[in-house]
């Protein structure tokens, strides 16, 4: 019999017979591996455990501490949940069910609605099928075969996806005698490996997320190694509804979304407008310290300038439709980046004038479909803190180093000390995707990559996921409960220069194009503001909080008092109030805890005589009576200093 070579990661090679697995190559090199085994690479690609090698091959067994292997065990999961709706539903239609960040989902199309009683069934009849070790079984099938075998089985869904995606003969995968999926793979070797699961929710949507298609049911579910990370990850879900920041914004009064209004269009109550001040007055303060321009530009532009940017081809579909007005038509900017463009054409530059930063807080208007809207998180109506940089190709890396800098700033400023950074770069040009010569792209992604060294960033490399315009860079936050957030992006654009022929004359008296850096580090204010609600539970930090202290008298007695304490505070610069209902103390106090201000100055008798404030704390409790003087440089010094509970 003829054998292959196959290689290990660690650059051993073993001999195999052909028609080897890899599970095969695993037993080989131990038990323990192959008992651990979840799904192998070959050479590179993901590959089922008892698929046969075909050829000689390097080969990579994965275990659980592969975050790859649980990519496939969330996937062999979506499988399982189908084939227990079938059972248990069989007039259901199959949409498609991908592994997720967290979990899995699955599209079915059923004419009753899943009910949570249905959930706790399906749950039930997938560790039934569970428990029979039921093997996932790959098989190769001819598409006219497959697209006729799928329309006898009234699976309407899988016969549009076979004809769209699937090559000449494409793969199934069967789970026991009764249940077959078309599906690239891989798989586990059986349901016995699945140890850890929890069917969470159902949801709406459309198939392919097209709106004008068919509204489906979205089964969502989690999967995980051990039952100890099921129940952790459970445990961080009911903390994170705690923390939502719709739930929270409506308790503690900071904003709302009005029906007549419509939906995506958030407005600001008082006490979140506050912390919306605080956000934008550090934002520009920072603008300016760090040698950017304040520029406002218009809500709406005439359409012709988002034919030459590029924007009514390629962005249409995320544009407010456009409007007549006298001259021409108009349209709501998706975007800022062509009225900064159009600021900086508006004058000739020379190389001296260079880097020009140019940075404003617009607000910025794109159809959000219907069911994507999320809170702050996602909206029709947002401000951008957004920033584009002209510059000469030999001081790109010193202002993509600055961009980095500021990022991180931004992000320890408002409390968050942990993050990620990815770059995203092109495909070499094979594609013919991307924009932009190939020593243009070199030096872009050279200069992401090297500005994260000089800042010792250890970011990583996503390839062929950059913007057709250029390469980026992105800052993930991790909030206080371990979630990661998109937020900041550093993002080069090599197509809006040449679109809109900007220029700039060089040392040698020619005319020379800049290179443009797009950076926005708060993402958009709406968002940023959701996800520190969300990060400090509602209990911000006493810079940012909406009210900082509040005056709480035990008796009518000593309002006065309250209102002088008040108004000492007040004239310091310090968010105050003065609860002056005629109510019990214990209930003040509980009122203050439930709207989270970080300071109960409790007023009765004594701290009237002795000009003292009995000083309680939303997190530490008493601290005991203080002389206002005493408390008021307290709080000034935590206000100055921005400091971060």
């Amino acid at each position: 019999m003829s054998s292959i070579q196959v290689t290990l990661p660690d650059g051993s090679v073993q001999q195999a017979p052909q028609g080897a697995t890899p599970l095969d190559v695993a037993k080989n090199i131990s038990p323990r591996l192959a008992d651990a085994a979840v799904v192998a690479k070959v050479d590179g690609q993901l590959y089922d455990l008892k698929r046969p090698l075909e050829t000689d091959a390097s080969v990579q067994i994965l275990t659980p501490k592969d975050p790859d292997a649980l990519y496939v065990y969330r996937h062999s999961t979506a499988h399982l949940c189908a084939a227990a709706v079938l059972e248990l539903f069989p007039e259901t239609k199959l949409g498609i069910g991908p592994p997720i960040e967290n979990g899995f989902y699955y599209d079915f199309d059923r004419s009753e609605p899943f009910t949570p009683e249905d959930l706790e069934k399906i749950e039930k009849k997938m560790w039934e099928l569970q428990a029979k070790s039921l093997t996932y079984d790959r098989q190769l099938t001819p598409k006219p075969e497959g697209i006729a075998k799928y329309r006898a089985m009234n699976e309407p869904m899988k016969v549009e996806l076979i004809e769209e995606r699937a090559d000449d003969v494409f793969s199934e995968y069967t789970l026991g005698p009764d249940f077959i999926d078309f599906c690239r793979g891989p798989h586990l070797t059986d349901t016995s490996k699945i140890k850890a699961f929890k069917l969470l929710s159902v949801a709406g949507a459309y198939w392919k997320g097209d709106e004008k298609n068919k509204q489906l049911q979205r089964i969502y579910g989690t999967a995980w190694f051990t039952k100890k990370e099921l129940d952790e990850y459970l445990a961080r879900l009911e903390e994170a509804k705690k923390r939502d920041h719709r739930k929270l914004g409506q308790e503690l009064d900071l904003f709302s979304i009005q029906e007549l209004a419509g939906p995506g269009l958030i407005f600001f109550h008082p006490k979140g407008g506050i912390v919306r001040k605080q956000l934008e007055d550090w934002m520009r303060d920072a603008y300016l310290k760090r040698g950017y321009s304040l520029v406002y530009t218009p809500h709406v532009m005439r359409r012709e300038l988002w034919k030459t940017s590029g924007h009514a081809n390629y962005y249409s579909e995320n544009m407010f439709t456009p409007m007549e007005l006298d001259d021409a038509e108009y349209q709501l900017k998706p975007m800022n980046c062509p009225g900064h463009i159009l600021i900086y054409r508006d004058r000739q530059h020379s190389y001296r004038d260079l880097p020009v930063r140019l940075g404003e807080l617009g607000t910025v208007y794109r159809y959000e479909r219907s069911g994507t809207m999320h809170g702050l998180l996602r909206v029709r109506g947002f401000t951008q803190d957004d920033a584009h940089i002209f510059c000469m190709p030999e001081q790109v890396e010193d202002e993509i180093v600055n961009c980095l800098d500021f990022a991180a700033d931004t992000l320890r400023t408002f409390g968050f000390t942990d993050y990620k950074a990815e770059i995203s770069t092109w495909d070499g040009g094979a594609s013919g995707k991307y924009d932009g010569a190939p020593d243009m792209w070199t030096l872009a992604e050279g200069a992401l990559r090297k500005a994260c060294d000089r800042l010792s960033i250890q970011a990583t490399v996503i390839p062929d996921e950059a913007a057709f315009y250029g390469p980026k860079i992105d800052m993930k936050l991790v909030d206080a409960i371990g979630r990661l957030w998109q937020l900041s992006t550093v993002q080069f654009d090599f197509t809006l220069p040449q679109r809109f022929g900007l220029e700039f004359i060089g040392e040698d008296g020619k005319k020379h194009r800049p290179y443009m850096v797009h950076r926005a580090l708060f993402g958009s204010v709406e968002r940023f503001f959701g996800i520190l609600v969300e990060h400090y539970a509602g209990a911000f930090p006493v810079w940012l909080a909406p009210v900082q202290a509040t005056v709480l008298p035990i008796t009518d007695k000593q309002l006065a008092y309250a209102n002088e304490v008040a108004a000492k505070l007040e004239s310091a610069g310090v968010r105050v109030t003065v609860d002056d209902r005629s109510e019990k103390i214990n209930l003040k106090i509980r009122d203050a805890q439930l709207q989270k201000i970080p300071y109960m100055l409790v007023t009765g008798g004594r701290e009237a005589e002795a000009g003292k404030v009995a000083v309680r704390h939303r997190k530490k409790g008493d601290l005991g009576p203080i002389a206002l003087e005493d408390f008021l440089q307290k709080i000034s010094d935590d206000i100055r200093a921005k400091t971060a509970e």
